[in-house]
C-alpha cells in the first residue's frame, strides 16, 4: 500500500474514532441517555467509511480494529500507568523528567503522535497547562483521542489569554502564589503533565494509584483527587 493511500486510511480511521469520542463526550456532558439524531460529523464519517468499503480500499474489520486500538488500547489508562509509576518509583520519575521518550518506552508505550514527548511536573507552586493553539496536537499514545473541548477554539485561545479562568471552569482553584505555565503542543512536540500525588494515598499500590489519575489531570486542567475526596477526579 503506498504512503498516500495509507495516510488516507489512517486519517479515516482516526476520524471515525474521533466521531465516536465526540458522541460519548456529548452524552456525558449533557447526561443524555441517547442522541436522537446523529451529528453531521458522524454522518459524514459513516458515509466515508461506506465508500471506502464499497471501493475495496479498506476492510471493515480492519477499520474496526484501528478504531478499537484508539479507543481501548491507546488512551488515558496508558498515561495513568506512567504517572503512577513515577509516584512510586523516584528513579523512574527522574528518568521520565530527563528523557520522557525513553522512560515512556520502558512501559511499552510510544509512537502514534507521541514520538517526541516532554513531561511537566506539577508542584504546590506550579500548575502546568497544555494546549495546542494551532489545531489539536495531542499525545495519542498516552492519552488516546483528544476530548472535544481540547480542540475547540475557545479553549485554544483562552488557555493562553486567561488560564486561571479556564482552570476555574474545570473546578480547579489555585492560590495567587501558584504559577500557571501554559505549554503549546506542536506537530513535533507533545506534553504530558505529571500531576501532584494527592495526600492520603500513601498506602495505595501502583495499580490503585493509576485508577485515580484522569485524562484532565494529565492535560493540566484538573487535580488528582484521593478516594476520600470523592473517588476518581
Amino acid at each position: 500500500m503506498d504512503t498516500t493511500r495509507r495516510d488516507f486510511l489512517t486519517a479515516a480511521a482516526a476520524a471515525a474514532g474521533a466521531a465516536a469520542a465526540q458522541n460519548m463526550a456529548h452524552a456525558e456532558d449533557h447526561d443524555h441517555a441517547h442522541q436522537a439524531v446523529p451529528s453531521d460529523l458522524t454522518l459524514r464519517v459513516k458515509s466515508l467509511e461506506s465508500l471506502l468499503v464499497e471501493k475495496g480500499l479498506v476492510d471493515r474489520k480492519a477499520l474496526d480494529a484501528l478504531v478499537d486500538t484508539y479507543e481501548h488500547k491507546l488512551g488515558p489508562r496508558n498515561g495513568a500507568k506512567i504517572v503512577a509509576r513515577a509516584w512510586v518509583d523516584p528513579a523512574y520519575k527522574k528518568r521520565l523528567l530527563a528523557d520522557a521518550d525513553a522512560a515512556i518506552a520502558e512501559l511499552g508505550f510510544g509512537g502514534q503522535q507521541g514520538e517526541r514527548m516532554i513531561v511537566l511536573e506539577n508542584t504546590p507552586k506550579v500548575q502546568n497547562l497544555v494546549v495546542c493553539t494551532l489545531c489539536s496536537c495531542y499525545p495519542w499514545a498516552v492519552l488516546g483521542l483528544p476530548p472535544v473541548w481540547y480542540k475547540s477554539a475557545p479553549y485554544r485561545s483562552r488557555a493562553v489569554i486567561d488560564p486561571r479562568g479556564v482552570l476555574r471552569e474545570f473546578g480547579t482553584e489555585l492560590g495567587e502564589d501558584v504559577e500557571v505555565r501554559v505549554w503549546d503542543s506542536t506537530a513535533d512536540l507533545r506534553y504530558l503533565v505529571l500531576p501532584e500525588r494527592p495526600a492520603g494515598t500513601e498506602n495505595l499500590n501502583e495499580e490503585a494509584l493509576a485508577e485515580l489519575v484522569t485524562r484532565d489531570a494529565m492535560i493540566g486542567v484538573a487535580k488528582v483527587k484521593s478516594q476520600r475526596e470523592g473517588g476518581n477526579a
